[in-house]
């Protein structure tokens, strides 16, 4: 397929909007704030911002330098301009982890939809240990799990069959400004209740007395995993972009959009809790425990404002878990798509089958089938873990190296002055973060996660 065959994104907000939900993910609301809170608050996301500069932006424009520049699927992106060197290995590495990635976040999606289903029928009204009752009885039933994660592939796969811009684009711009809308009205709820100000104080304080080696290190883990780097996703969505699209300036818009909703997810969140007394963790048990009584209790004069923010909550969950499953799945279906000749709705088939396989075994193992298991571990944390701590970071790595130090400088160059119509007047300071900064910084993010430092 030639660029001039393949289709592009049909305008810039359809390019910010969908590769920003591609990085807009359950992560954004229990991983963001429960590690601002615990690292320093305002210190830490002073670091956090740091690091997006140093390795996120970089790291997201390389990526979108390999898409942009082949016009194809990951893997054929690397494979093309590797020039039959081992470095096409890369490109393969990311389909692979997309697949796994879309196999266990499928799971955690559809418990999303349980407890919006359940949060309108008002059915986790009750106590703490009612509402944990509750995730442990459903989460080990070998039924209802499931099904609810694969209905989530199937929406999925209906949105991504349908391409480019009647399908990702289209529903991209009705999800992430509603998903901002929903974010906000739960902000400003929870932001009013009474005793609001020390959850605000949680997450905004500086606290530098915190700061360490391991706060630093932690700040550039999240800054990395939050735009989610090393899935081939950005190559992916940067191979529909125009030749006109500033590469830059997609990363910086992407950017701000991921870490605001980071930081009002924060706001949502710590500000309630505060209020009733309750100090949030991290996982699923924030946002499928502890939230569910936190709602209650924080809105107890007014159970119906309660009601409405438990709904919203569910649905903002299920809509920032739909945009990035959608970019998980695009990965797969462009590279069956593709590689294998078939139709843009054969390759979505491939893919969605397969995730439906992974998705189903992963939420067994969770509950209802323990044997399932790999070193001890449920096949749901495998995957997490191997992608996660192995894939991505690794994925990374070598994309840094690779657009560094092995891809001609003139096309670096090109891309990221979008032919001449971009002063690119930062190439040589991109170039020396992506060949020095970016590997370091990645590399040290793979010996802290094993215990290396």
């Amino acid at each position: 397929m030639s660029r001039s065959e393949r289709i592009n994104f049909g305008s810039r907000l359809g390019v910010v909007l969908a590769t920003a939900g591609s990085a807009v993910g359950l992560g954004n609301v229990w991983r963001f704030p429960f590690m601002t809170g615990h690292n320093g608050g305002a210190a830490f996301i002073l670091i956090y911002l740091g690091c997006i500069l140093l390795l996120g932006i970089p790291g997201m424009i390389s990526e979108f330098i390999v898409g942009r520049h082949s016009a194809a699927n990951a893997a054929r992106s690397y494979r093309r301009l590797a020039n039959g060197t081992p470095w096409m290995i890369i490109g393969y590495m990311g389909v692979f982890t997309s697949m796994l990635i879309l196999g266990f976040y499928a799971v955690v999606a559809g418990w999303c939809l349980q407890y919006l289903f359940a949060s309108v029928a008002e059915h986790l009204q009750g106590d703490a240990a009612y509402v944990s009752k509750y995730f442990a009885d459903f989460s080990s039933d070998p039924v209802k799990p499931t099904l609810w994660a694969v209905t989530f592939v199937l929406i999925t796969h209906v949105i991504v069959s349908r391409g480019i811009r009647d399908g990702i684009e289209k529903v991209s711009k009705l999800l992430m400004p509603l998903l901002f809308i929903l974010l906000m009205l739960i902000v400003v709820a929870s932001c009013m209740l009474p005793g609001a100000y020390k959850g605000v104080e949680f997450l905004f304080k500086p606290d530098f007395s915190k700061l360490d080696t391991g706060v630093f290190l932690e700040a550039l883990g999240q800054a990395f995993f939050s735009l989610s780097l090393g899935t081939a996703c950005l190559c992916t969505y940067a191979s529909y972009f125009g030749r006109k699209t500033n590469l830059a300036g997609a990363a910086v818009q992407i950017a701000l959009i991921d870490t605001l909703i980071a930081i009002l997810a924060g706001l949502m969140i710590f500000p309630a809790a505060f209020s009733v007394g309750v100090h949030p963790d991290s996982g699923p048990s924030l946002i499928f425990i502890t939230l569910p009584n936190v709602f209650r209790q924080a809105f107890l004069g007014v159970p119906f404002i309660g009601y409405v923010v438990s709904v919203l909550f569910y649905a903002l969950m299920s809509l920032a878990a739909l945009t990035s499953t959608i970019s998980m799945h695009e990965i797969g279906t462009a590279f069956f798509h593709e590689e294998l000749k078939l139709s843009r709705r054969g390759g979505a088939a491939i893919v969605t089958v397969l995730c439906c396989i992974m998705t189903v075994l992963c939420s067994l193992s969770f509950g209802a089938c323990p044997e399932l298991a790999v070193a001890g571990k449920s096949l749901m944390d495998c995957f997490d873990n191997v992608t996660a701590q192995v894939l991505m970071p690794l994925a990374a790595f070598l994309t840094c190296l690779f657009v560094g130090w092995y891809i001609p400088r003139t096309v670096v160059a090109d891309e990221l002055s979008s032919y001449g119509a971009v002063n690119a007047w930062y190439t040589g300071l991109y170039l020396y973060s992506v060949k020095i900064i970016c590997p370091l910084g990645i590399l040290a993010i793979f010996l802290h996660q094993f215990g290396l430092i």
